[in-house]
């Protein structure tokens, strides 16, 4: 299953500049990120190549960094796209804890990466509904 890398940053000018700093010396390349803001600090959630790899050097660093599942799925890139996918978790009643998305191919595909409370059986649901659960190696490689 991917996983999601969250990073705990001081909100202040040049915290999330360390993190894509660290990231990028250590040749780990960022898929997808989000930033929370909670006053006085952040939370960066980032889709990275090699997620253990990137918790190691930022904690080393000195940064907090944890490690979570997500459920990847792909969605047709059009309008109601995420509609069909939302439908399906609503049915049967699995609440989205937090989520966000991107485009992989414009007009095409996009990826749909959320979290969730049992993230092995909303695949198993997602996947007899006919939509794709990508694996980490997939994500990664995106």
């Amino acid at each position: 299953m991917a996983e999601q890398l969250s990073v705990f940053i001081d909100n202040q000018p040049g915290r999330l500049n360390a993190v894509t700093g660290i990231l990028r010396d250590h040749g780990i390349d960022i898929r997808a990120m989000t930033i929370a803001d909670h006053r006085d600090y952040g939370i960066v959630k980032l889709l990275v190549n090699d997620p253990r790899g990137a918790q190691r050097v930022l904690t080393g660093q000195g940064f907090a960094a944890a490690l979570k599942p997500v459920l990847a799925v792909a969605i047709a890139d059009r309008p109601g796209g995420l509609h069909e996918l939302l439908e399906i978790l609503a049915e049967h009643r699995i609440n989205v804890l937090d989520a966000y998305g991107f485009v992989s191919e414009p007009h095409r595909w996009a990826v749909w990466c959320m979290e969730v409370v049992d993230p092995v059986e909303t695949a198993r649901l997602v996947t007899a509904q006919g939509l794709r659960v990508l694996d980490d190696g997939e994500l990664y490689g995106l």
